[in-house]
């Protein structure tokens, strides 16, 4: 699936995969983030957190009429108030969609797969 965007020159196609890589982006920029889960843990077989080229595992894209329904899988620091890290994700994974790709997100879902101790 793709998100089309039409503007003077012609249409702008973007696929799911590019979408999924800023989410996922913008999610671990986030203090408190300790990575990405995979949405399908047993399906996928991954227990653990997935790096950068594997973001797409970890993000659900759905197209909207007019935007799209994003839902993101992270793994949380011990420590750290979850409510207060999941709104953190989902305002700048809205701002970052918007701002880098021109897409309006209609709703970030954010999924706390798991809670990981930092070492110091």
């Amino acid at each position: 699936m793709t998100v089309k965007i039409n503007t003077q020159a012609g249409t702008i196609e973007i696929s799911n995969e590019v979408i999924a890589t800023v989410v996922g982006g913008a999610a671990t920029e986030i203090y408190g983030i300790v990575g990405m889960a995979s949405k399908n843990q047993i399906k996928d077989n991954l227990n653990g957190i997935l790096r950068k080229e594997n973001y797409a595992r970890g993000v659900v894209v759905r197209q909207e009429e007019n935007g799209v329904a994003v839902d993101v899988y992270t793994v949380i620091s011990y420590g750290t108030k979850i409510s207060e890290v999941s709104k953190n994700v989902q305002e700048k994974v809205k701002y970052n969609l918007e701002t880098m790709l021109g897409i309006t997100a209609n709703s970030v879902n954010v999924f706390v797969q798991g809670v990981r101790v930092l070492p110091e």
